[in-house]
């Protein structure tokens, strides 16, 4: 193990986040996107692991709460934060099932998962994304370095390029509050607006349309490994 000096952990946070500037255009894509999504109707269902679990909470807060100023409250999970759901499926279905089971229950299309994790490799994320796919909902995810199977199983990835977890756990914070900035921003200029028209799933016309999008979204022609982007030139 390498010497730790006092200064090592701010060094590789600075480092790691010079890189990390470059997800910003996608990180301001993904809060339009679900700014759009949750102000026609659609949820956002969110889960990790450990200090990820912690972060997937704070997301949601943030959401169903506020992040900055004052607005409309919108519908977001955090999977984990229902203990007895948790633990019941964990000894009735085991562990692997304890996010994909409540995203089958909670999840419609058009509905986005957004699963956290700094390896990319949790048995019970995987299986979510699966589940998620499976319905019609649109999967993002935050993981720590590309490639890894998480990234893969998801429509979209944002992957921390950094070797110590406690770095990549840092810069998913950084990533989160960059996303509640973005889904103000796209708040203030009216695209949760709620009145659209009701489309034949009875919820707004935008739903509807976005249903179409999660169930046509590519999986043929892998992206730069840094940000893994599906059904994206």
């Amino acid at each position: 193990m390498k010497p730790v000096s006092d200064t090592t952990h701010c060094d590789d946070l600075a480092q790691a986040l010079d890189a990390f500037r470059e997800h910003g255009p996608l990180i301001e894509e993904w809060g339009g996107e679900l700014a759009r999504r949750l102000g026609a109707g659609a949820r956002l269902l969110v889960a990790g692991n450990g200090g990820s679990a912690a972060q997937a909470q704070h997301l949601t807060a943030e959401l169903v709460g506020r992040y900055r100023d004052d607005r409309a409250p919108f519908s977001a999970l955090a999977l984990h934060a229902d203990t007895s759901s948790t633990t019941a499926i964990a000894n009735d279905y085991g562990v692997q099932e304890v996010f994909a089971r409540q995203t089958a229950a909670h999840g419609r299309p058009g509905d986005v998962l957004l699963l956290l994790s700094t390896s990319g490799a949790s048995a019970n994320l995987l299986t979510a994304a699966e589940r998620a796919r499976r319905l019609g909902m649109t999967v993002w995810a935050l993981t720590g370095r590309a490639p890894n199977p998480l990234q893969l199983g998801a429509d979209e990835a944002l992957c921390v390029d950094a070797t110590v977890a406690a770095t990549v756990q840092e810069l998913h914070l950084v990533a989160v509050h960059m996303l509640c900035e973005a889904f103000d921003q796209a708040a203030e200029r009216g695209e949760t607006d709620r009145t659209g028209s009701t489309g034949a799933d009875g919820r707004p016309g935008v739903v509807g349309r976005l249903v179409g999008r999660a169930r046509t979204v590519g999986r043929t022609t892998p992206p730069a490994p840094a940000v893994h982007r599906k059904g994206h030139p």
